[in-house]
């Protein structure tokens, strides 16, 4: 049949007697029997899949990787012509690649560090493959599996580090509880100190007050029997009786000494007067009686 057919996602390659003649694209072609061969090519994104491998890291610790790679096809005359077959290229070149790049770190590089591993083997196989017209979409690490027994001690240790923390943490909070604690006794000591010396000075001013209303009111009070008596204007006997009054009460005290003001000198003179009085009086009433 001179008409061939190529798929959408195809390019045709035409060889005519052994030799490419040219490329053609999707659709109805027409390819001359016995002298051309038509060669179709994929232009998909595919996947390589890079087998489980055996890998010594920096550090001596045999791991188990692989990896997968997307690529497409960007030259179909290259891809065919350059390279016997890609598939199986494309798997040694990132097999040694990948081990060469893990071979470099230490084990927990190689467990913490995927990105840049993908990244620089997506480099080394993108340039490798420009020349077989293939461009490295991207590659992917699907793991890194250590053996058992480095697992466990890697299982141990991070238990160990996460107790570390905790206890860390934990005495980190009791040390701040304690310096909130003592702040909130020394906050509570200064409040009641400043209660304290408050109230101390609300009770003085309350004293002095009483002692000036105190004051203000025998000044009130001197002033005001001060004007009575003035106003009165009682005889030198009754003033005589009120000092004898005075006197009994100072003399009430347990004191055996009374001392009298420079004043009572006059009273008494008066109270010896009256005295006088009196007893002259005294027998004329007598005599009248009888």
């Amino acid at each position: 049949m001179p008409f061939r057919i190529v798929r959408p996602y195809q390019k045709g390659l035409v060889e005519r007697l052994g030799k490419y003649q040219r490329t053609v694209d999707s659709g109805l072609n027409v390819v001359l029997p016995l002298l051309e061969k038509l060669i179709k090519v994929d232009m998909r994104e595919q996947v390589v899949d890079v087998p489980p491998q055996s890998v010594i890291t920096k550090d001596n610790v045999v791991v188990e990787v692989d990896a997968v790679v997307y690529y497409e096809v960007t030259d179909p005359v290259k891809v065919t012509y350059n390279v016997a077959n890609f598939y199986a290229a494309a798997t040694k070149l990132a097999q040694t690649n990948l081990r060469n790049l893990v071979g470099d770190l230490a084990l927990d590089e190689s467990l913490t560090s995927r990105e840049v591993i993908n990244s620089k083997l997506r480099e080394i196989l993108d340039q490798a493959t420009d020349k077989w017209g293939v461009k490295v979409a991207r590659v992917e690490l699907q793991r890194i599996e250590p053996p058992v027994d480095v697992t466990e001690a890697m299982h141990r240790q991070m238990k160990a580090e996460r107790n570390k923390r905790a206890a860390i943490l934990e005495a980190e909070g009791q040390k701040q509880a304690q310096i909130l604690e003592a702040e909130g006794r020394k906050e509570s000591d200064i409040l009641n100190a400043e209660g304290e010396a408050e109230a101390v000075r609300r009770r003085a001013e309350a004293e002095q007050y009483r002692q000036k209303a105190v004051a203000e009111g025998e000044a009130e009070a001197i002033t005001r029997t001060f004007q009575a008596i003035h106003t009165a204007q009682p005889s030198r006997e009754l003033i005589a009786l009120k000092y004898l009054e005075a006197l009994e009460t100072m003399a009430d005290g347990k004191g055996s000494k009374v001392f009298l003001p420079y004043e009572a000198s006059g009273v008494l003179s008066s109270l010896a007067t009256m005295r006088e009085i009196w007893q002259d009086d005294k027998p004329a009433a007598t005599s009248g009686e009888s």
